[in-house]
């Protein structure tokens, strides 16, 4: 990994569950379906599409869940330009509501990817909704129909979101920086 560090924390745990809370209470009566499913993009979706699943339940709302795995980064902090599918979803889809969940809206390759994918199987509707989104580096033009936080264009991690496969447990959603590699001097 490159050498970086965690220390700008950019919305604490109590700043996340006091948003996601407004998100569900906002979106709550938009997914009243006798067929909706939540689908995960993994793996940065799986926290909160987690506290979102409690949160629908205090309203009463009962969805099935299933998870869709993507590749466009790989190791790195930048999109590769291509999306793949690496694990479908298994729960069909045909005739349902579904509520897409990313963990954050960057170029929007992924998350058309994964709308258009799901409509071709079927569904009747597809909502999305990420944690965060990141409008400057928009390259297909798409808007999340639920947005936690909008952000600007820096790399963070925690709560779900990762560098490298690390600080995906992180609780709160912090900045990364990279710092020169002193081994060089």
């Amino acid at each position: 990994m490159d050498p970086h560090h965690i220390r700008d924390i950019v919305y604490t745990d109590a700043q996340i569950s006091r948003r996601v809370d407004e998100m569900v209470d906002a979106m709550a009566d938009h997914c009243r379906s006798d067929n909706l499913v939540m689908i995960g993009i993994l793996r940065g979706s799986f926290m909160f599409l987690a506290d979102l699943v409690r949160d629908l339940y205090e309203h009463n709302l009962h969805p099935r869940i299933d998870f869709i795995t993507l590749e466009s980064y790989g190791s790195g902090t930048e999109s590769s330009g291509s999306v793949k599918i690496t694990k479908d979803i298994t729960v069909d889809v045909a005739g349902a509501d579904i509520l897409l969940i990313d963990d954050i809206l960057d170029t929007g390759r992924t998350l058309t990817y994964a709308k258009d994918h799901l409509t071709q199987l079927g569904a009747r509707s597809v909502k999305t909704c990420t944690l965060l989104d990141k409008p400057s580096r928009r390259i297909v033009p798409i808007e999340a129909d639920h947005v936690g936080f909008t952000i600007e264009d820096f790399f963070v991690v925690g709560y779900g979101l990762d560098y490298d496969s690390y600080y995906r447990e992180l609780p709160y959603l912090a900045k990364v920086t990279f710092t020169p590699d002193q081994s060089n001097h």
